[in-house]
């Protein structure tokens, strides 16, 4: 029959407008906020029945859709709906279910929203967009606008990973990255598109972005009335639905679709809306705990960048509204809980996601130990976003092994063969240490990135560590590690609990346990360690002794239980890496390990450096205090702050605020970047045009000043 469209309405003033999807302001008003309204009467005479005849994809349910005609497409539309049967057992709950949008084009549920908006436009003959995304709706329209042959403008801020913009670039989308907040990059690209008369994306104040979103509400009712079939034909309700929340569009829209259906008698309820943010950018959740009309607009402080919108604007008022009226809440779970909760939906449901998908698990979890939601209850969680990037911090930073076929020393007069193959047993050799998995377990991150150093500077162990014990345990319990160190001292469970915890696991109890702590232990505390392997007091020990140790253990050799003993003077500072006197320091900041060990490659080949990595501002700042370098080399597309920013905090220190720097970059400079740095007296490399002896050469200059 195709699109059922039959008008506009304002949602501030009840002003009735014609269909026409250019508008984009009450005519009464002046309101940005318009509805479409669809003929609800001849839609519940076609649907259900119609519907199921038709293709499995978005576009089954034209007739609430506001577009006309062949559409371009992908295949979006149509997500399994997925029973977690071993999550709703392990929560208690009876019917859980999983809406997986990682089964879109890309891998989102924005892919909808990319459909319907690029189809509309493409059909008003626009062949230019202008948008700000925190990152997966940039891919949908990339996407999307490639196949329309639409030039698309992408305005991201700097926090959004070198993957996804190296993803959008791959389809040929125009990127620009802003040292800034979402708000502000919003800005800049309604600017930018104002100033060259071009489309700007309205996203949730948009009619086109909602209604192909709501799409989601139309294939849930149908999918579930499949697991419940209702006597009276009519389609089925979960009694919640789950997502995770960042400006709103998406629950959002996907109320208004299950409204809709309400309209049209297709459903008989309303399900609850339960909105899960991330602490670190909660602003829905904190006016929805202290009951405000309005939310404050906030600095993101998360590392999930998907969701850091500061500032929700009218979607938190039409999603509180929603809430009071059908029974839902919002709610915040910390980064860990989120990042725990994707680890755990991976290995019991074997479905992996990206970490903004995982917020809305572990708000299920929060959301079922609070009583929020009953046992009998129907939930259904939107699953969003496919795994990559997947970022540093959810698989630490080694889940990569590198084995390099090296010359290692063979000789020349060797024949090839047996050099591949000698080249190979080294390489193994050395797989086989890399392999050896350590977790380092203690709340001072200072003190436990010392432990990891001061390992890896003699052995090639992987060491991944744990700040809380909570997220200890889980890591542990991930990784099956070849060794636990740990401290005593820790908040919310201290080590004489954790070791308990561990050996009463079967999963964990044979794993060795090593206590560094700078606890004085009473002669019951020692009793209570007995099950530790050794037990070392921070601050007086020989370091080469700790690592011979840790050697021993892992060598499965027999441990002499008069070797467990405490050293008795207590002391952090001189649990720290050995350094060389005879050579100078030098840190280098790069978020491109590539680039960052080809700058320590160059300089430690000559003996004269020790080269420390960091990955990005924080690092950098925590580095200062552990290795005291005295030059340092600086990228400046960080992932956490400009690399301008870093370099005035830095020299702002007073230890450092003569401290020698050079930009190396790939970043193409402007005259006012140009002359921050030349004030500055900081010269720049460009990395594509790297001279190694003369970058040498200009480093021994400053060092030696």
């Amino acid at each position: 029959m195709g699109s059922l469209f039959q008008k506009i309405v304002c949602r501030d003033c009840g002003n009735e407008m014609p269909p026409d999807l250019t508008r984009v302001r009450c005519t009464q008003c002046g309101s940005k906020w318009l509805n479409a309204i669809y003929d609800y009467k001849t839609t519940a005479q076609l649907w259900p029945q119609a519907v199921k005849e038709r293709d499995a994809d978005l576009w089954r349910y034209e007739e609430l859709l506001p577009t006309r005609g062949e559409h371009i497409t992908m295949g979006e539309g149509w997500t399994p709906l997925v029973r977690a049967y071993k999550l709703q057992r392990e929560l208690g709950l009876s019917h859980v279910f999983i809406k997986d949008e990682r089964q879109s084009p890309t891998g989102s549920f924005k892919d909808r929203q990319g459909a319907l908006v690029v189809n509309i436009i493409r059909q008003q003959g626009i062949n230019e967009c202008v948008l700000a995304s925190t990152g997966n709706k940039a891919a949908a329209y990339a996407a999307y606008c490639a196949k329309a042959d639409i030039r698309l403008w992408i305005f991201l801020t700097s926090m959004v990973p070198n993957e996804k913009l190296r993803e959008l670039a791959l389809y040929g989308a125009e990127v620009v990255k802003i040292a800034g907040t979402y708000e502000q990059a919003k800005k800049i690209a309604h600017d930018f598109a104002k100033r060259r008369n071009l489309y700007y994306d309205a996203g949730i104040a948009g009619i086109p972005g909602r209604e192909g979103l709501k799409t989601i509400a139309f294939e849930i009712a149908e999918q579930l009335s499949r697991h419940f079939p209702l006597e009276n034909g009519k389609w089925c309700v979960p009694d919640w639905y789950i997502q995770a929340v960042s400006g709103g569009i998406g629950p959002i829209a996907i109320r208004s679709g299950f409204y809709q259906l309400l309209q049209a008698g297709l459903i008989d309820r309303m399900p609850k809306l339960g909105l899960i943010q991330v602490e670190g950018c909660s602003p829905m959740v904190t006016a929805w705990e202290r009951d405000w009309e309005e939310a404050e607009a906030i600095t993101p402080r998360t590392r999930i960048t998907v969701l850091a919108t500061g500032d929700p604007g009218v979607g938190y008022k039409i999603l509180r509204a929603a809430c009071k009226e059908d029974g839902g809440t919002m709610i915040a779970v910390s980064d860990g809980e989120a990042f725990r909760a994707m680890r755990r939906l991976a290995r019991t449901e074997g479905i992996s996601m990206e970490p903004a998908a995982a917020v809305a698990f572990a708000g299920l979890e929060k959301l079922t130990q609070e009583g929020y939601i009953d046992p009998d209850e129907i939930v259904v969680v939107n699953c969003s976003g496919h795994t990559f990037p997947a970022e540093k911090h959810i698989l630490e930073d080694q889940y990569v092994l590198d084995l390099e076929l090296g010359e290692q020393n063979i000789a020349p007069s060797v024949s090839p063969a047996t050099q591949i193959e000698e080249g190979l047993g080294a390489a193994l050799e050395r797989l086989d240490e890399q392999v050896t998995t350590i977790v380092v377990i203690d709340d001072n991150p200072h003190d436990s990135r010392l432990i990891r150093r001061l390992l890896q500077s003699h052995k090639n162990y992987r060491v991944f560590e744990a700040n809380n014990p909570i997220d200890g345990l889980d890591l542990v319990r991930h990784r099956k590690p070849d060794m636990i160190v740990m401290d005593l001292t820790m908040p919310d469970m201290d080590g004489f609990n954790m070791l308990n915890a561990l050996k009463s696991d079967p999963e964990t109890a044979n794993i060795p346990v090593m206590v560094i702590s700078a606890k004085t232990l009473s002669p019951n505390d020692r009793e209570r360690l007995s099950k530790a392997h050794s037990i070392w007091q921070k601050g007086n020990f020989n370091t080469r002794e700790l690592v011979d140790r840790v050697v021993e253990v892992l060598g499965n050799d027999q441990i002499d239980s008069e070797v467990s003993q405490t050293v008795q003077v207590v002391s952090s500072v001189d649990l720290e890496l050995p350094k060389r006197p005879d050579r100078k320091r030098v840190l280098v900041v790069d978020d491109n390990r590539r680039d960052a060990r080809l700058v320590k490659r160059i300089l430690e080949a000559n003996q004269n450096y020790t080269v420390y990595e960091s990955y990005s501002a924080q690092e950098a700042l925590d580095a200062l205090h552990e290795v005291g370098p005295q030059l340092l080399i600086l990228d400046l597309l960080l992932p956490d702050a400009p690399g301008e920013a870093l370099l005035d905090e830095i020299r702002s220190i007073p230890d450092y605020e003569n401290i020698p720097v050079i930009v190396f970059t790939a970043k193409s400079l402007n005259d006012a970047e140009n002359d921050f740095f030349r004030d500055r007296n900081v010269p720049i490399w460009k990395k594509g045009e790297l001279d190694r002896q003369e970058l040498v050469r200009n480093i021994d200059k400053m060092i030696n000043r």
